[in-house]
């Protein structure tokens, strides 16, 4: 009933630390001219995405959100959309608890089906604060 969206338009959300955004992660739309996808999932070529920059050269790139509260009274649901190149590795969404330093990998896609937009919902529930 209080659902958040973030479509990166005009920054990049609030759910996301905005220092925390790894070298590698651009904000950019497919008149960048960046090389593909040339459009966001629903096929407009003026709407932003994170993509990873061609030039990175690291193995990894993180993106973390802020803490999420406890989900004792509602569950907490994160739907995206991504896009796997044939270029790309394995996209992974991790969990972290808040009092821990451990992350727990939740959902993986190795890009299978390469170059084209899919979509995903990830269910969360934890009794104490939380990082996606």
């Amino acid at each position: 009933s209080s659902w958040k969206k973030c479509d990166f338009e005009t920054d990049l959300c609030k759910a996301l630390h905005e220092l925390n955004l790894q070298p590698g992660w651009i904000r950019k739309n497919g008149r960048s001219g960046m090389g593909p996808p040339y459009s966001d999932h629903n096929g407009s070529d003026s709407a932003y995405f994170l993509s990873l920059s061609s030039e990175t050269q690291s193995s990894s790139a993180t993106l973390r959100t802020n803490v999420f509260l406890p989900t004792t009274e509602h569950v907490c649901q994160i739907t995206f959309h991504y896009w796997i190149s044939k270029m790309s590795g394995i996209l992974i969404a991790g969990f972290q608890k808040h009092t821990e330093n451990t992350i727990t990998n939740i959902w993986q896609d190795s890009g299978e089906l390469q170059d084209q937009w899919k979509v995903n919902t990830i269910t969360i529930n934890s009794t104490e604060k939380y990082e996606v």
